[in-house]
Parts: C-alpha cells; sequence; structure tokens
C-alpha cells in the first residue's frame, strides 16, 4: 500500500470523521446481525472493517483542534 499526502483544513477532517463515524455504525450494526445469524464469516469481515475505520478516525482527530 503507498502512502499518500492530502492537504485538509480542519472542518474537512471533521466532516470526514463524522462520516466515518455513520459507517463504523453500520459495519457494527452488521456484525451485530452476523453474530444473531451465526454467520462466522460476516462477523470476521465487519468486524475487521469497523477495526479499520476506528482506526482511521482516531488518526485524523489528532489533527483536529479541540
Amino acid at each position: 500500500m503507498a502512502d499518500v499526502t492530502l492537504k485538509l483544513n480542519t472542518d474537512e477532517i471533521e466532516m470526514l470523521v463524522d462520516a466515518l463515524e455513520v459507517d463504523l455504525e453500520g459495519y457494527a450494526e452488521a456484525a451485530k446481525e452476523a453474530r444473531l445469524n451465526n454467520n462466522r464469516e460476516d462477523i470476521v469481515t465487519f468486524s475487521e472493517a469497523a477495526t479499520r475505520i476506528q482506526v482511521l478516525m482516531d488518526k485524523l482527530r489528532e489533527h483536529i483542534e479541540e
């Protein structure tokens, strides 16, 4: 995977974080449904996606002024 450098202002970063939060909620809900259906493959897939989104959100939040 290649690194990419972007110039974003804090408002743009906040918008990305907001969008990722919605995405994260969707994956968390999908993982929950997969658990209820005992679908191990989907549990792994959706949980991994949620984890990756959370890591990205944490990286982005480091650049938002509080």
